[in-house]
């Protein structure tokens, strides 16, 4: 089962290699993670996915509270939350997929961000499945290369994963 969790933490040095190294030293791998300055720029948000049980979960989640420097951790279940991600992909530009690619870009409401003689690059933003479909579709076209941020996500509603005053 994949997890998301989120990260409240201090914006001070070493904190996300304590975090990373936690979830290590428990056998545990991480799919994506994603780190931003917040709100208030003392502190950053730390997005995790990974898989495991709830047993596992809720061991990773305990031990992250009891870091320093971490003000508070949440599991963002996927329909109190939304999120997104960003993929930059570089495609082979040739005439005989240069349609198909367009195409592509336009029903997965991707920008071209780039475009020469040999290659087309396409920036696309949304859910990590709507992504997936998207890069499935463009790989018999050529993918020459790609990157993708991992998942950032919010709780829904005025809720808020920390307050400070």
């Amino acid at each position: 089962m994949r997890n998301v969790i989120a990260v409240y933490v201090e914006n001070k040095y070493g904190v996300l290699t304590r975090v990373a190294g936690l979830i290590m030293r428990r056998g545990f791998n991480i799919d994506t993670l994603t780190v931003g300055e917040t709100e208030n720029p003392d502190y950053s948000r730390i997005t995790i996915t990974m898989q495991g049980d709830e047993y596992s979960r809720t061991q990773i989640i305990n031990q992250l509270k009891k870091l320093h420097n971490v003000r508070q951790v949440q599991l963002l279940e996927s329909g109190d939350s939304v999120e997104r991600e960003l993929l930059l992909v570089k495609v082979k530009n040739s005439a005989a997929t240069r349609s198909e690619v367009m195409t592509a870009a336009d029903v997965y409401r991707g920008k071209i961000i780039d475009y020469s003689t040999d290659a087309i690059m396409i920036e696309v933003t949304g859910e990590p499945n709507k992504i997936q479909a998207f890069i499935d579709v463009l790989r018999p076209l050529g993918i020459l290369e790609m990157c993708r941020t991992g998942i950032v996500a919010l709780q829904r509603g005025s809720a808020a994963l920390a307050k400070q005053a």
